[in-house]
C-alpha cells in the first residue's frame, strides 16, 4: 500500500501518557473512591441495573499490582459515526494488553456491535496494528450503528463472547453506544457471565462529557479541520468583498462544534442552538439577527460576512421544531397514504387536514426546496430527518426576500451575494491532533487497566486535559452515573445524558462577549492547518472550549 511522507512520519510518532501509565504495571494500582450516584432518575436506574449501579470513581496510582500479568483475549468495537483518534484507542489497547501478556489477544468486531452479534472478527496483530497508529478513520475493522437491544441480541452477544473465551468487550463510541455498553454489562452478570465491559467517549460533537469525561475523542480534531476551512474561506470573503458566507456544521442536539469554531475564527455571525431554544427566538428572530448584521456591514461598504451555523438549529426554533413534530406524527398515521401522492401541491393539500394552522402556513411559505426536503427525507421511522435539510440555503432564501423588502423601504442599499457550505464528512476521519493521538492512546491503555483490575461498566477517563500529558490522570467512571431516563419512542428508557453547550459556561459567555463587536468588523482569525511538529504551544494546545472550561 502506497503511503504518503506525513502518514509515514506520523506512523513513527510516539503518543504521550500520563506518567502513571508510564510505570511498570506490576507498580500502577488501582484506588475506588465513594460509591457514585447517577445524574438523575436514580431510582428507576436502580431497577434498570441492579448488578452495576452504585460503583465508585475509579483512578489509577502508583502502588502495587499483582494480576496485571494475566492472559486476556478481549474484544474491541467501533460503534456509530467516524471520530479522528479510534485507531489510537484500540492501539493503546492493544498495547497495554501486550506489556500484561505478550500471549493476549485482541479481536476486533467488523462492522461495529454487528461483528459481535453475529461473530465476525479479525484478530488484531502487530503488523495490522502498525498500519493504523495516529491514523484517521475506523478502517481498520470498520464501525456500524447497530443497537444491541433485543432479548435474541443480547443471548447472541453472550454467546459471541463465550465462544471467542473473551475476558472482556470494549465498545467505543457516543452517548448511545456507550448507553448499550452499560445494558450489555449489566446483561452478562445477569446471566452469571464475568466477561467485563469498558467503554471509551467518542463523537466530534463534543456532546459527551462530564466533570470526569472531560472532552470526548475526536472533537479536537474535528473543531481544528473545520475552523482550518473556515478560517480559509474568511481569508477569500475578505480578499473578494463580495460574497455572504453560510456555513452549517456538524452538532444537531449541541452545538459545541460550531461554539468552537466561532472562538477560533471570529465570524460575523454565530448561531448557538442551544440559545435559540432557551430564549425561544422564532425564525423571524434569526432572520432579524442576520439582516441587521449584512445592513449595517454594507452601510460601511462591507457587502460580505461569514455566518456559522449548526446542522440541529432548525429543530431548536419553536414554530419549526412544532411543524417537524407534527409532520412526524402525521407520518407515523397516513404515512403510506402520503407515500402514494407524487404532487408536491397534493401533499400540502392532503398535509392541510392533519397539522395545525400555524404549521401548514408555514410549511407553504418555506422556499420550495426546503418544504420538499422536509416532506421527502424521511428516516425509516418515518421521522424528518433534521440533517439532510439544507438549514443554510433556508436561512439564505428568507434573507433574501427580507432584504428585498429593506431595499425597497430604502433602508438596505448593498449587495447580498451568497454561498452555502456544510462542513460534516470532511472532519470525521483527519488524521488525529497531537492532543487526539495522546488522548485516544491514553483512554486505550486505561481501557486495558481497567480490565485487568476487573472492572466492568465503566467508561474510560484521562482528565487534568489542560496540563502537560504526563500530569494527566487515568481512571475510570461508572457508566451508570451518566445515565438519565429519556422518552424514545414512547417507552422511558436509560440513556447517557447528553451535555449541551451551556449558556451560563466559560466558553458561550467569552463569545457573547464579542459577537456584537465580530458581526459588524472584520474580526478574522485563520487559525490554519493542524500542525503535527513543532513546539507544544504550536502542536499539542487542546480546544479553546476546554481551556475555559478548566480554568
Amino acid at each position: 500500500m502506497e503511503i504518503s511522507h506525513l502518514q509515514r512520519a506520523r506512523y513513527a510518532y510516539k503518543p504521550k501518557l500520563p506518567a502513571v501509565l508510564r510505570e511498570e504495571l506490576e507498580n500502577i494500582a488501582l484506588k475506588l473512591g465513594e460509591s457514585a450516584e447517577a445524574v438523575s432518575d436514580q431510582g428507576n436506574l436502580k431497577l434498570f441495573f441492579r448488578n452495576t449501579y452504585g460503583k465508585p470513581i475509579a483512578v489509577f496510582e502508583k502502588g502495587k499490582n499483582s494480576d496485571v500479568g494475566k492472559k486476556l483475549n478481549v474484544g474491541v468495537i467501533l460503534s456509530g459515526g467516524q471520530a479522528p483518534g479510534g485507531h489510537n484507542v484500540i492501539a493503546g489497547l492493544f498495547d497495554g494488553l501486550k506489556k500484561g501478556n505478550a500471549e493476549s489477544r485482541l479481536f476486533g468486531f467488523l462492522g461495529g456491535p454487528s461483528g459481535l452479534i453475529e461473530n465476525k472478527y479479525a484478530i488484531l496483530t502487530a503488523e495490522t496494528m502498525d498500519q493504523y497508529r495516529n491514523t484517521g478513520g475506523f478502517d481498520i475493522i470498520g464501525s456500524g450503528r447497530t443497537k444491541i437491544e433485543t432479548p435474541d441480541q443480547f443471548a447472541a452477544s453472550l454467546k459471541t463472547a463465550k465462544e471467542l473465551g473473551l475476558n472482556a468487550v470494549v465498545i467505543i463510541g457516543g452517548d448511545d453506544s456507550n448507553t448499550n455498553a452499560s445494558l450489555l454489562a449489566e446483561y452478562f452478570v445477569e446471566n452469571g457471565s464475568p466477561i467485563q465491559v469498558i467503554g471509551c467517549p467518542k463523537t466530534i460533537d463534543g456532546d459527551l462529557k462530564n466533570e470526569y469525561i472531560e472532552t470526548s475523542f475526536g472533537f479536537d480534531t474535528a473543531v481544528k479541520t473545520y475552523s482550518e476551512l473556515i478560517g480559509n474561506i474568511e481569508r477569500d470573503a475578505n480578499s473578494a468583498k463580495k460574497y455572504w458566507h453560510f456555513i452549517k456544521l456538524m452538532g444537531r442536539s449541541a452545538s459545541h462544534i460550531a461554539l468552537e469554531c466561532a472562538l477560533q475564527t471570529h465570524p460575523n455571525i454565530c448561531f448557538i442552538s442551544e440559545e435559540v431554544q432557551t430564549k425561544q427566538m422564532s425564525l423571524s428572530q434569526v432572520i432579524d439577527i442576520i439582516t441587521d448584521a449584512v445592513v449595517k456591514r454594507a452601510n460601511q461598504g462591507d457587502n460580505f460576512g461569514v455566518i456559522l451555523i449548526p446542522e440541529g438549529l432548525i429543530e431548536f426554533i419553536p414554530e419549526m421544531r412544532k411543524l417537524i413534530e407534527e409532520l412526524n406524527d402525521t407520518m407515523g398515521v397516513y404515512g403510506r397514504e402520503f407515500a402514494k401522492i407524487d404532487s408536491f401541491i397534493e401533499r400540502l393539500y392532503f398535509l392541510d387536514r392533519y397539522i395545525s394552522e400555524a404549521s401548514y402556513d408555514l410549511l407553504k411559505n418555506l422556499p420550495t426546496q426546503i418544504a420538499e426536503q422536509l416532506l421527502l427525507d424521511r428516516d425509516p421511522h418515518g421521522n424528518v430527518q433534521v440533517s439532510r435539510i439544507d438549514t443554510e440555503k433556508l436561512l439564505i432564501s428568507i434573507t433574501e426576500k427580507r432584504l428585498a423588502e429593506l431595499k425597497e423601504q430604502g433602508v438596505y442599499k448593498g449587495k447580498f451575494s451568497t454561498y452555502g457550505h456544510f462542513f460534516g464528512y470532511e472532519g470525521r476521519c483527519a488524521a488525529p491532533s497531537n492532543f487526539d493521538a495522546d488522548y485516544c492512546y491514553s483512554l486505550g491503555f486505561t481501557a486495558f487497566m481497567l480490565i485487568a483490575a476487573g472492572l466492568t461498566s465503566y467508561i474510560s477517563s484521562v482528565r487534568n486535559l489542560t496540563a502537560p500529558a504526563e500530569q494527566w490522570i487515568a481512571g475510570g467512571v461508572p457508566l451508570a452515573m451518566m445515565m438519565n431516563m429519556e422518552q424514545r419512542h414512547g417507552i422511558k428508557k436509560p440513556v447517557i445524558k447528553k451535555a449541551l453547550v451551556e449558556l451560563d459556561g466559560a466558553p458561550f459567555k467569552t463569545f457573547v462577549a464579542k459577537r456584537e463587536h465580530w458581526a459588524v468588523n472584520t474580526s478574522y482569525l485563520f487559525p490554519g492547518a493542524i500542525q503535527y511538529f513543532g513546539p507544544p504551544e504550536v502542536c499539542d494546545q487542546p480546544t479553546k472550549t476546554l481551556i475555559l472550561e478548566r480554568t
